[in-house]
């Protein structure tokens, strides 16, 4: 089979393949259950494939790649464009196939599989923090319908609760003291899951050169190293470090016609979790970067002048380029003001 390029709509059972030859001439348009799609490709010369960067995408990537083909993932938002008439999964399958051929598509790196468990880790620990920062806020709902105001800073709830509930003038009942109890328990429980999960990460962070080295940034720990290897690998597709940071919706948004130029705020695009952590990283710098001469601080602040989200936004830009160029380079952060 004289095949050039593939398109494979992938689903949790059935999979549509879509191919063409190398005069784009349809030669290829088979539905395949999930355990003959490797038996299949194994059959064929090794050509290029295509397919979203979806659930399971990358586990698929990398078992054809064993089996000689070139593989390449494409995110959703750009083979939708491709799409013609209804949607459906042949429909979809040759959009895919259109658009792996364009010669300025945009693909998403294959992850390894230690990508994946780092990846795993950091999900989990966010699931983690959003269901103890759920708890804290039923806690602190029902309190209020006693009439009990608790701050809303994390420390100052836990040290609130053994109080709240050894105190009996404070109008609670019986019932609703064991209720509390549970949810104190249930609190306690995801802390240690939350430090757990920490430890795993601040582990893996040092025993990561390349996590070492990210660490050195001022703004980025091990938990924002961490994730940035995760997402980013070793930032070989992007070709420069503005590339990374427009990807992680650092830049502004656009609007511009006519030979006009507007810039609005940032895109916001890419991976949420990887940028909310840059910004608070910069945010922590942000604290203490008054008393500090160095040029760094002092175009901080300056930038704060105008306002500190915006400093941490363009602290967060410049991290995430400086992250690329070690990442790429493979070198070690040098501080702003030292001779090379």
């Amino acid at each position: 089979m004289n095949l050039k390029r593939v398109g494979i709509d992938l689903a949790k059972q059935v999979f549509q393949v879509h191919g063409v030859d190398y005069q784009d001439k349809v030669i290829l348009r088979k539905q395949l259950r999930r355990n003959q799609l490797l038996i299949f490709f194994a059959t064929l010369p090794p050509c290029l494939i295509g397919m979203e960067a979806c659930g399971g995408a990358h586990h698929w990537a990398r078992e054809l790649q064993k089996l000689g083909h070139t593989v390449k993932l494409i995110a959703p938002q750009f083979v939708k464009p491709y799409v013609k008439s209804n949607k459906n999964d042949v429909n979809d399958a040759e959009a895919i196939c259109e658009a792996v051929g364009r010669p300025t598509m945009r693909f998403v790196s294959v992850k390894t599989v230690a990508q994946q468990d780092l990846q795993a880790i950091h999900r989990i620990r966010s699931e983690l923090v959003r269901q103890r920062t759920s708890k804290i806020n039923q806690i602190r709902g029902l309190l209020a319908e006693y009439g009990l105001v608790v701050g809303r800073q994390v420390a100052t709830l836990r040290r609130a609760l053994p109080e709240l509930l050894e105190n009996a003038e404070n109008g609670l009942s019986f019932d609703f003291r064991g209720l509390l109890e549970d949810l104190r328990q249930d609190l306690i429980r995801l802390d240690e899951r939350v430090t757990e999960m920490d430890k795993k990460v601040h582990s893996l962070a040092n025993s990561m050169p390349a996590a070492k080295r990210l660490q050195s940034i001022p703004g980025i720990g091990p938990i924002s190293a961490t994730a940035i290897l995760c997402a980013v690998g070793d930032g070989k597709q992007f070709k420069r470090g503005r590339d990374l940071a427009a990807w992680l919706g650092l830049t502004p948004r656009q609007q511009s016609s006519g030979g006009k130029d507007r810039l609005l705020g940032i895109s916001k695009r890419g991976d949420i979790y990887l940028r909310t952590l840059l910004i608070q990283g910069a945010k922590s710098v942000l604290k203490v970067v008054n008393n500090k001469t160095d040029p760094r601080s002092l175009w901080l602040q300056n930038l704060c002048r105008r306002h500190k989200n915006i400093a941490a936004v363009a602290l967060a830009n410049k991290n995430a380029r400086i992250a690329w160029a070690l990442l790429n380079n493979e070198t070690s952060y040098l501080p702003e003001g030292k001779p090379a």
